[in-house]
């Protein structure tokens, strides 16, 4: 597209015809490529224009590019915006970036959108590594980000070989061959993909990012943090264990007192992905987390238990 051309208000004109096409065929959600070679002024105008006449729509800026410019493009108007966690591995990248990311002045107006891959980008932190290394980044994507995303067959079939050493590229990549998956392959992600999409679904605690806290734990290669809707009744707490070759345990410090339990009683922390249940008390607690078995823990607290002291045929 010739952005300079002297007709550029028909130029204009038509691009938005093409996206009224699409939003009449049914299609709400745009995901722009790489938005910031394009003029500024053109995306303004396009995505006020569209959302003056259909407000449900939604602009995703696919931009890996400098913050300034990643900003800029938010202001401008589009909906959510990609970022850097494909980049941000250790426990003291992810915490920083998250940190800027709900904390710092982009919070309100920049909505982060978060990819463990996406089809130009296989990450060194998946290249070669086992499928413990996948789950890591999916539950890091799914429960630090309130919107994220993964390039799909790639991701659950964990297509880990890039296309020489030092590329990011995937050596089979679908823009260069066609591609047959199957989803249904034993070794698939597809299901832990759909019970964290309805953990995700069931819980409005990680449907915002503006309450995430992260937790001290006396182990750098564990990360623990939680996320609590806005009325409090909804409470997140996940571990992940950032090594996906190894056992790793440490204590996490996380007061019983923010599911809402007295301070002498015991809360039960029941884990969304194994669906085991562990009673914890106090403000500081073990974990454990073997990458072979789950790298990660989601739980939900829930509430204190009980004592013979609670019914009323005590005596």
């Amino acid at each position: 597209m010739d952005f300079e051309t002297e007709d550029w208000q028909a130029l204009w004109r038509e691009l938005k015809g093409i996206v009224l096409f699409w939003i009449d065929a049914g299609v709400r959600i745009f995901r722009v490529d790489n938005p910031h070679t394009k003029a500024f002024a053109f995306w303004e105008w396009l995505i006020d224009a569209v959302r003056a006449e259909h407000p449900d729509v939604l602009f995703l800026a696919e931009a890996f590019t400098r913050p300034k410019v990643m900003h800029r493009l938010a202001k401008l108007g589009f909906t959510h915006s990609y970022t850097y966690f494909t980049w941000r591995n250790s426990k003291h990248e992810l915490i920083a970036y998250f940190t800027e990311l709900t904390r710092g002045p982009g919070r309100e107006y920049f909505r982060p959108h978060v990819w463990p891959n996406t089809p130009d980008i296989l990450p060194p932190y998946l290249q070669h590594a086992p499928r413990a290394a996948f789950i890591a980044r999916l539950v890091l994507a799914a429960t630090l980000s309130a919107n994220y995303g993964i390039y799909g067959p790639a991701f659950e079939l964990m297509e880990s070989v890039p296309r020489e050493p030092g590329s990011e590229e995937y050596r089979d990549s679908e823009k260069y061959e066609r591609r047959t998956w199957d989803v249904a392959r034993p070794d698939s992600l597809q299901a832990i993909i759909a019970r964290i999409n309805a953990i995700r679904h069931a819980h409005p605690a990680l449907k915002a990012d503006c309450r995430l806290v992260f937790h001290a734990i006396d182990n750098d290669n564990l990360i623990a943090y939680s996320k609590t809707s806005d009325d409090g009744a909804s409470v997140i707490l996940v571990v992940v264990n950032l090594d996906p070759y190894h056992r790793q345990s440490g204590w996490v410090e996380w007061p019983a007192q923010v599911a809402g339990a007295p301070a002498d009683r015991a809360v039960q922390m029941h884990d969304l992905l194994s669906d085991a249940r562990y009673l914890w008390s106090g403000g500081r607690h073990y974990v454990e987390l073997a990458p072979e078995q789950m790298p990660a823990h989601i739980f939900r607290p829930r509430g204190y238990v009980g004592t013979e002291h609670d019914f009323d045929y005590y005596s």
